[in-house]
């Protein structure tokens, strides 16, 4: 049992409920993929590692993962200032799990660059969360 998912919906449900990042994105604007024909600029759940990180008392769970902005118009100015607001929402956040307790969430790293193929804006963020949980642990 991973605590992945949960992690992932209280991320989208934090993103999601954020007036001051929809403003900037729009409604629509955080996803888990970039779809042909839908509106940019938006924000991009990526790749998600999740690794064993249990100790001899606690199971747990180390969490590597990244959301990318993708940027039509306005470039990488605004593509910053939509990275600058998820690091204000997620860097040291603390978030409801459900059975799983999020013991830290860090940025660790933002990358930009352009897309040669597509001339689009893009802003990695990369964290890194660790959570722990299941109360029959040790089995």
């Amino acid at each position: 049992m991973s605590a992945t998912n949960e992690l992932l919906a209280a991320i989208h449900a934090r993103l999601t409920g954020d007036a001051v990042l929809l403003g900037l994105i729009g409604e629509d604007g955080v996803r888990d993929r970039l779809a042909t024909g839908r509106k940019l600029p938006s924000v991009l759940i990526g790749d998600v590692n999740s690794n064993d990180y249990s100790t001899s008392t606690e199971r747990g769970e180390e969490h590597l993962f990244s959301l990318e902005i993708w940027i039509d118009v306005g470039g990488r100015k605004q593509a910053q200032l939509v990275a600058s607001r998820l690091h204000a929402l997620l860097h040291d956040a603390a978030l409801d799990l459900g059975p799983y307790r999020l013991v830290s969430l860090l940025h660790a790293r933002t990358q930009s660059r352009r897309e040669p193929k597509t001339k689009l804006y893009v802003a990695e963020l990369r964290f890194r969360a660790v959570t722990e949980g299941l109360p029959e642990w040790p089995p």
